[in-house]
């Protein structure tokens, strides 16, 4: 039986056991939704040294095909997420699977060569931009305010299990039957997930109404929650808060990070160090792994400190994401110049990866200052402007990398620079990244709304 609760929401007058399985069920398979969008990420740098050889291309051009993912990621993440006012996430995410997917097939044909790839990354990078944001969204359609981080970081190790679970299975089937059935094999993965997607996905009790919908197709709490989007502050207030400035610089540093290290790790291990492959992969894949851990580890760190009832006073989330990006640009100038191998390549499996935390923090800090009907069109803001760090990341380090009289020199100098740029964005973050301030300061007032299957009395 359903009652209103504060503030006109719809709350349990009993536990929904049903709702909390609703809640994880999803959260698990967009877990894997993530897996599979890095997976696709991640195929075209493990592959890059096979690909530059048989199709003839220098790390400049390599650089472009990378930085080709991102030319419409950045529109598609706005246009896309403009739509989540009109369009129910769970077909948003649906179109976007299949799309992506079916991106990834044409490079199984032996004539495709590099205008081919360029054309393919350009579509997949289209079909992925908007996936993040959209995907935090259909997220916090199931979960309140206080309970999102945690589902948020688990969304987020996606990521990561994407690239340590493709790193050594892809660099395996390169070994075996050659770099263009890796774009092949993450394809139909794609597609076996759209499958169980449109059998399991489903919309959140949290999810705000749609204009045009059928009243009694909406809840109430979304009713509510649209009436509140409309006195909310304006959108543009919101753009230029600190928390969103900085959110943004943040996740521009942490894209950028990302992308150099997806495109130019496996590079550099097998050209600079003289690793094959398969080693290469297995390094790959345990920074993955690192990075998967710092998110959760960070996720339920957050999930303990927002349901603790003594008042001690504790860092503010931006403050700590900030600090912990200075300490990885710290690790990524170690691994710029430690010259003892055994001093750098720690830095990748450890202290490098902290800077993943920044996707976790600035989403759920731009989650909490923005109304929930204006949620989708806000992160995907904020993705969109952020990603073009993956747009430069490839082309500029790349031209470095050539620039340079060695490769060892060029590398150098590319991840000196990555180095830099997070802890610019780190300082900043540490100060001005500040959620409940401005949600305050914007009169946004906290999600109070039950988490899934707890009892409200």
């Amino acid at each position: 039986m359903r009652r209103p609760g504060p503030r006109g929401r719809v709350v349990s007058s009993a536990p929904s056991a049903t709702a909390a399985r609703g809640a994880w069920s999803n959260t698990r398979l967009l877990l894997l939704f993530m897996v599979v969008n890095f997976a696709d990420k991640a195929v075209l740098g493990l592959a890059g040294p096979d690909i530059m050889r048989d199709l003839g291309l220098g790390r400049e051009e390599f650089g472009t095909a990378q930085s080709a993912f991102f030319a419409l990621f950045s529109l598609s993440a706005v246009g896309v997420s403009l739509l989540t006012r009109r369009v129910r996430t769970t077909v948003l995410l649906l179109a976007m699977a299949l799309l992506w997917s079916v991106a990834q097939l044409p490079m199984l044909w032996t004539a495709a060569g590099f205008g081919t790839l360029v054309a393919t990354r350009v579509l997949l990078g289209a079909a992925e931009g908007p996936s993040a944001p959209v995907a935090v969204h259909h997220l916090y359609g199931w979960f309140p305010q206080r309970d999102r981080t945690l589902p948020t970081a688990v969304l987020m190790v996606g990521a990561a299990a994407g690239v340590a679970v493709a790193a050594p299975v892809l660099s395996a089937v390169i070994a075996w039957w050659g770099w263009r059935w890796s774009f092949g094999l993450v394809g139909l993965a794609g597609i076996g997930w759209a499958a169980v997607w449109v059998r399991r996905g489903g919309q959140g009790p949290l999810a705000p109404a749609l204009p045009g919908r059928d009243a009694k197709a909406v809840t109430e709490a979304a009713a509510v929650t649209e009436a509140e989007d409309t006195a909310g502050p304006a959108l543009r207030r919101i753009l230029r808060s600190p928390t969103v400035l900085a959110a943004v610089l943040g996740c521009f540093a942490a894209y950028w990070h990302m992308s150099s290290q997806l495109t130019w790790v496996p590079d550099y291990l097998r050209t600079d160090l003289g690793w094959n492959g398969t080693l290469a992969g297995a390094a790959v894949a345990a920074g993955a792994l690192a990075n998967g851990a710092v998110l959760l580890g960070h996720g339920l760190w957050e999930r303990r400190s927002a349901r603790r009832t003594d008042r001690v006073p504790r860092l503010p989330s931006g403050a700590g994401a900030g600090l912990l990006m200075l300490v990885a640009a710290g690790a990524v100038a170690v691994f710029a110049v430690a010259e003892p191998l055994w001093a750098r390549l720690p830095m990748l499996v450890g202290p490098m990866a902290l800077s993943a935390v920044m996707m976790t923090v600035a989403q759920t800090a731009c989650g909490r200052i923005v109304p929930a009907g204006r949620r989708g069109p806000v992160l995907g803001l904020v993705v969109g402007v952020a990603s073009l760090g993956g747009v430069l990341s490839p082309v500029l380090l790349g031209r470095v990398i050539d620039a340079a009289p060695t490769a060892a020199a060029g590398y150098e100098r590319a991840w000196l620079l990555t180095a830099a740029l997070l802890a610019v964005s780190g300082a900043c973050a540490a100060v001005f990244l500040r959620p409940e301030r401005d949600a305050r300061r914007l009169g946004v007032a906290a999600d109070t709304a039950p988490a899934p299957g707890v009892h409200v009395a």
